[in-house]
């Protein structure tokens, strides 16, 4: 007796309907997305239970005819497809043939559906894939699906769902991601008879965003098109705290998908501005050549594959990095006030910023502005110049930012036309230095200064493990680092940027970043940390009194900055206290 035999339809449909359905939120998936390519302007998707008890989904699309609708939850049959070479360039949502007659096999079906110039409708039930009846019925233009109790036939998999409030949660992330990707379809999510979503047609993108997700004013427009790739949406502004976190939406031809290519590009597009991880706000819509992408690669159509995935990669990342060096650089300007001084010229690195000492007040004035500094030294003498001014002159809508002092020889406070600004002078300078480290070794090895007399330290075993395992990195830093036998290793050399009474400090803190890494981080990720902890170690510190020139210096090389509203560690540079939240305090407004 032979021991292969065929399996029996409905028991093929149901192992099938294991890769499709792994719960209510996927069924909402699959028919949102037919409503989609049905051409629906509105879609009406009814849950109970968390969907355990009922989805039903209701559009005004084109609907069916009797014949259409019988074939419809056969395995296999589509509309979407006619012959092999369709696969390579696939338009539409859905393609495979698979939903409803997968979704059918694991619950009581019932499809209604009307084509439009039709006098009336059809109806189709079904029982664990089991066609009960089909009848002529009185519909509206559209189709209208209703799955009760799903998995009622498989208890096994029906124990695996979440409690309702999960598994409505699930339902709500899938129905925004969907609204999201067509707003120019009205949406109505309802649980309960609660009304969780209800978004009627937007006329563009950033209308839709509102609709799902609030005020999203600090998010930033993403444009960027190249070799027929057009990539657009919005992210997330690094802003005075980082980036806001919440939800990443990445569209491929209009499909929600996963990707680790696209992923990657996000993630390396802001660890340029800051090596904390982070998981921004992402809504992004990349738009290709049907060929130039292959998405029947996963049974849920949630992945893909692209032709070019390290063109797509670099598009991505260049485009998102575009955006934030746009929002990270503002408008920082200093401007002397009229008649002040001489023409400006260029302000030089103080030695200072080297390691060299800071005199206890400002040998050079602030501008006047009818205020003067706290303290028992009346700052006098003319105005010292600043290189931003020319800036003005060709950039008229930059804001002026003016230095008035220090607070607590930690913050620097200035002002613009639009209020007050508090800089975290530690931070701001941390900022220059790291950009202007990772701009130097793109170009090769950073300058060293030998020590005259050789550093000494004694590490911990990993730590030391850590420094020599990165030694090669370590050295384009301009950090020279020799074992020195036992748990010691001996510094010869460090970078220029740090004075020597920086550099122990500095070192230890290397070890202790590079010993949490993984020893297969890629050497651009530990550069990067490197660069950071160096940049922190050689900024100037809070308690340092600094001069007008060098509170000048750093805000000038701040607005030279690509990100510039926070440091490396994701800390803010600046806290703004704006002209109307001044006046309203004070009862102007």
């Amino acid at each position: 007796m032979p021991r292969i035999h065929r399996l029996p339809p409905d028991l093929a449909n149901q192992i099938a309907a294991g890769e499709v359905i792994e719960r209510p939120a996927s069924i909402v998936k699959e028919l949102v997305e037919n409503s989609l390519d049905a051409g629906a302007k509105r879609i009406t998707i009814t849950i109970e239970f968390g969907g355990k008890r009922l989805v039903r989904v209701e559009d005004d699309g084109y609907g069916m005819d009797p014949d259409d609708a019988r074939l419809a939850i056969e395995r296999h049959a589509t509309s979407k497809l006619r012959k092999a070479e369709d696969l390579a360039a696939i338009a539409t949502l859905g393609f495979r043939g698979e939903a409803l007659p997968s979704i059918a096999s694991v619950s009581h079906f019932v499809l209604r559906t009307r084509a439009q110039g039709d006098d009336s409708g059809t109806e189709i039930r079904v029982n664990a894939g089991a066609v009960a009846s089909m009848s002529e019925v009185g519909i509206a233009v559209g189709t209208r699906i209703d799955v009760e109790d799903l998995f009622y036939n498989l208890p096994a998999r029906r124990k695996f769902l979440k409690s309702d409030q999960a598994e409505s949660s699930h339902v709500s992330r899938v129905v925004t991601q969907l609204a999201l990707g067509a707003p120019r379809t009205g949406f109505t999510l309802i649980s309960a008879g609660r009304r969780l979503l209800d978004c009627p047609p937007a006329a563009t993108l950033r209308d839709r965003l509102y609709q799902l997700y609030g005020e999203g004013d600090d998010l930033l427009e993403v444009r960027r098109e190249l070799g027929g790739v057009r990539i657009h949406g919005f992210i997330a502004a690094l802003s005075e705290q980082g980036p806001r976190r919440g939800a990443q939406n990445i569209f491929v031809n209009g499909r929600i998908v996963r990707d680790r290519t696209i992923a990657h590009a996000v993630s390396d597009a802001y660890s340029v501005a800051s090596i904390k991880e982070r998981s921004p706000e992402v809504h992004l819509f990349i738009e290709m050549p049907l060929d130039a992408v292959d998405v029947n690669v996963h049974p849920t159509k949630a992945e893909v594959r692209f032709r070019e995935q390290s063109l797509i990669h670099e598009l991505v990342r260049r485009a998102l990095c575009d955006a934030l060096g746009s929002e990270g650089a503002p408008a920082l300007v200093l401007t002397p006030p009229a008649g002040g001084g001489d023409r400006p010229r260029d302000v030089p690195l103080p030695n200072a910023f080297a390691g060299g000492s800071y005199p206890n007040r400002w040998t050079a004035p602030a501008p006047d502005f009818g205020l003067r500094t706290a303290g028992t030294v009346a700052p006098s003498g003319p105005m010292p110049e600043a290189s931003a001014a020319s800036a003005v002159a060709t950039s008229p809508s930059l804001r002026p930012l003016i230095p008035l002092g220090q607070f607590r020889d930690t913050f620097i406070i200035a002002v613009d036309d639009e209020g007050v600004a508090v800089i975290d002078q530690h931070v701001a300078h941390e900022r220059v230095l790291f950009e202007r480290t990772m701009e130097r070794l793109t170009r090769g090895r950073l300058e060293s200064q030998r020590l005259l007399h050789p550093l000494i330290l004694d590490l911990s075993s990993d730590a030391r493990q850590a420094l020599v395992t990165r030694a090669a990195d370590l050295d384009r830093l301009g950090l020279e680092i020799e074992e020195f036998g036992g748990e010691s290793v001996r510094i010869c050399a460090v970078p220029a940027i740090l004075s020597g009474s920086d550099a122990e400090a500095a070192v230890r803190a290397l070890a202790q970043d590079l010993e949490g890494l993984e020893h297969t981080t890629p050497a651009d990720a530990a550069l990067k940390r490197v660069a950071a902890t160096i940049a922190c170690h050689a900024a100037v510190k809070a308690n340092d009194s600094l001069t007008f020139e060098k509170m000048v210096h750093i805000l000038e090389e701040l607005r030279a900055t690509a990100y510039s509203t926070i440091c490396p560690h994701g800390r803010p540079v600046m806290l703004r206290l704006t002209r109307r939240e001044i006046e309203k305090n004070f009862h102007r407004i």
